[in-house]
Formats: C-alpha cells, structure tokens, sequence
C-alpha cells in the first residue's frame, strides 16, 4: 500500500532545512489548531449520513483537504521546517509503519479462506467471537479480525439481521481481546518499547479482560437469541451452499502470518545503535528491517496464495484503501492535538492532564482509565497511551511496581475503549468496510456509538468501581 502522493510531494517540498527544526510547543498553540482534526472526525461521522454518494467516490479528497487546512497554515506560522519536520515525523515514525503491518495483515488474512458453510445460530456465532478474543492477544486485533469476519458474515449470510453481529464482533475481537500482550494492540507493544514486560498485561488486567470479554459474550448470546427466534429472522434459502467438510485453503498464509508475529517481536526486543536521521526523524535498523520484511511477506502472500482464495474470499483492496486515505488525515491533522496533550497542565489540555491527579499528587487511576479511553475513542490509541504514560511518570520500573494499578487503567482505557467509536481503533473501520462490502447495513457513526455507550460504558462503570478505584 502507497503512501497518499500528495502526502509525500508535500514533504519534499518542506524537505530543506527541517533536520533542524524544533518539536513545536504545544503549550504556545490554541486550540483551533485542532479544527482539522475535529473536522476529518465530523467528515467521517456526519457526511456518509447527509452526503453518502459524494463521500463514497471523494472520501480521500475530503480527508486531504482537511489535512492541508493544517499543514498550510502551520507552516505558514510556525515556517517550513517546523512543518515539513512534523510531517516527516508522522509519516516514517507513524503512518507508514501502521500502513505497512496493517497491510501484512489484511494481505495474509485474506489469503486464508475457511470452507465450508457454518450456519450462523447464536451458539455458533458466540464460539467465533470468543475465539476471536483469544486470538486477538496472539496475533494482533487486526490479524484476528481479518482472519475470522468474513467467515462470520459468510455464516450469517441466511440471516434477516446481522449487523448487531459485526458490533459485537468489533466490540470483542477488534478491541478487547488485544488487551494480554504486546502483539495484541498498537498502545501496549509501544509500552513494550519503553521498558514494559511482554507479560506485565496479561497479569495485571487479565480480570479486567475476562469481565469484560464474558459480559459481552453473554450479552451477544441473549440478544442473538431473541434475533434468531423471530419470526423470519432465518431466510429459507442459504445464500452459501453447504460443502462436504470445514477446512482451510492458503495454508501457507499461517507460515506467513507467524512470520509477521516474529517481525513485530524482533523489531522489540532487538536493540541496535544502528539509525539514520530523515528531517529531524531516527529511523533505526530494526523499524526498517520489520517494515522491509512485512512488505516481502505481503508480497510472498499475493504471489503464492490461489486467485480462487482470493475470490472466495471477495479479496479486494478498498477497505484497505479507506483505512489508509482516513487515517492519513487522522494522523496529519491529529499532530497539533498530542502536541497540546504533551504539553500537559501547561497546555490548552491543561484540565484534562490535572483531572489525573489527585490533591496529594498521587495518580488517581479511576481518572486515568477514563481520560486515556475517552481520548482514545476519538484519537488513535498508541500516542494517546504515551501521553498518559509519560503523565504519569514514564519510568516502566514505577509504573509496573508502585504505580500498577495506573498502568494497568491507562493500558485498559487505551486498549478497552477503543471499541467506543469506529476510528478509535483501525480494525473497527476495516471491519465495518468489509461487513458493507458484503451487504451488511452497519450502523452510522453515531448509530454505532450508540450501541457503544448502551452496551459498554456500563460494563466500564462497574469495572472503574471494582479495580480503579
């Protein structure tokens, strides 16, 4: 997947003279700064509701010009190396690693197609969800999400309402079950680089994780219930014809899929002085070699995976391409925003950072689950979870040992409550393009933050009262 042209003119234009350029203050901005990004989060809620065909065939158009309502002015203010740095920084240190593993992954679990035709009753459907959860945590909310949503929509196909099912399915796989490991969401593997414990999270909040993963199990099953027992609710005629037995077709993808695991821990746990500076940016040799051998597995997967895979499984590019035309804007004009956050109580976000703590000076980790899964319902979760992170201290021997329990709360906020909202986690947005690509009438935006905060702000209420308090 190619990074958007426009993004990369623009950084060779601004290229001059950015090796020098400061970080920019966040305490000096004003909070209009964060108008584009308000604007590509009102785009992506408000336009497919009042506009859908013109946002359907201009999506990115809408997003890039969103993205140089930022970048234009900021560099007309603060100059061009200041932006061009920013820029710089947010595509090579940011975007294009997201780009690039989220690619891998779309790409070799696309490759795998699991046949047969399983019929979609709630018992069936609740197994899925809750193998989904556990895999989530091994090979990344993302793998397990493309892994098992098409077979999930394929086996529901004979059903009058489905899409409760992919909320759901969004809710558990693409969110809460990443919640044990590093591999399983972005904000924890980047703990994991500052010095956390690959296993610190699945002691720490695995309660956490099996309240919240077996709530939504047992909810999912009652209201499946009722769907299914409705009159009509099961077409007569399966769209899927029935197969002699279940298996697997691309096989190798597995290989493939274990290879990607291996690049991300590799690029973890090896420590190399080697690194070269682009505008201001460190680029070092393990980040290079991770995203170097993400693209050849990406490459390997299109080259040795069978067109009838890929055809069975309705592979196509778009809900790719809309993750990474939306989220290239989320990410440009979303540099202003964790600039302020960094700033902390000095900064327009002042009043957020100081909610944290408490009149004694101590971390209040009830408040820090909160602000990290608030802010990262709307902002991605990964630099949301730092800012908190370094809120809090930033020293991983303090916060695995003393501050435990604020740890814990700023991985279970970031992690938990990116289910909150389609754009607070990647697979979210992935899922619901697949699921319409399939026929599926997924909620709107705001439909869907429905379903979020009747189904699990509650369940985070009772967990706030049981273990952050």
């Amino acid at each position: 997947m190619k990074v958007p042209s426009g993004l990369l003119l623009t950084a060779l234009l601004l290229l001059p003279g950015m090796a020098t350029a400061a970080e920019v203050d966040g305490s000096a901005l004003s909070v209009l700064w964060g108008v584009p990004f308000a604007g590509v989060l009102l785009s992506i809620a408000i336009m497919p509701l009042l506009a859908p065909t013109v946002w359907h065939h201009h999506f990115g158009k809408i997003t890039a010009a969103w993205a140089l309502a930022f970048v234009v002015p900021f560099a007309l203010v603060f100059g061009a190396s200041a932006a061009g740095a920013s820029l710089v920084h947010a595509l090579l240190a940011e975007y294009i690693p997201f780009v690039i593993l989220l690619t891998a992954l779309f790409t070799v679990a696309g490759g795998i197609y699991i046949r047969g035709n399983l019929h979609g009753s709630p018992g069936l459907n609740t197994a899925i969800l809750a193998i989904g959860a556990v895999l989530a945590s091994f090979m990344g909310t993302t793998g397990a999400s493309m892994l098992l949503i098409r077979p999930l929509i394929r086996a529901n196909d004979n059903r009058k309402h489905t899409a409760h099912v992919v909320v759901f399915f969004i809710f558990i796989v693409s969110n809460a079950g990443g919640s044990l490991t590093p591999l399983g969401d972005p904000p924890l593997f980047l703990g994991f680089l500052k010095g956390v414990d690959f296993f610190w999270t699945v002691r720490h909040i695995f309660p956490e994780t099996l309240f919240l993963v077996g709530s939504l199990l047992v909810i999912f099953f009652v209201l499946d219930s009722w769907y299914y027992h409705r009159r009509e609710e099961v077409l007569p005629q399966d769209p899927t014809p029935d197969t002699p037995a279940l298996g697997f077709e691309g096989k190798a993808n597995f290989l493939l899929l274990g290879g990607v695991v291996a690049l991300v821990l590799l690029s973890g746990f090896w420590k190399s002085p080697v690194a070269w500076r682009i505008a201001g940016t460190e680029v070092g040799l393990p980040g290079l070699v991770r995203d170097a051998g993400l693209i050849l597995v990406t490459l390997v997967s299109l080259r040795l995976t069978p067109a009838k895979v890929h055809e069975d499984n309705q592979f196509g590019w778009g809900p790719m391409q809309e993750v990474a035309k939306l989220f290239a804007g989320v990410f440009l004009t979303i540099i202003p925003v964790i600039a302020m956050l960094k700033a902390g109580v000095n900064g327009p976000f002042g009043a957020i950072v100081a909610a944290v703590t408490r009149p004694d000076g101590s971390p209040d980790p009830a408040m820090y689950f909160w602000a990290a899964g608030a802010l990262s319902s709307f902002l991605d979760n990964a630099p949301t979870y730092l800012v908190f992170f370094n809120t809090a201290g930033g020293d991983p021997a303090v916060l695995m040992t003393t501050l435990a329990p604020t740890l814990a709360a700023i991985s279970a906020g970031a992690v938990f409550m990116g289910a909150n909202t389609y754009i607070g986690n990647a697979p979210n947005m992935m899922v619901k393009a697949i699921a319409e690509d399939r026929g599926v009438k997924m909620p709107s935006f705001f439909g869907y933050m429905l379903w979020s905060g009747g189904i699990l702000v509650p369940l985070f209420v009772v967990m706030t009262f049981i273990w952050f308090r």
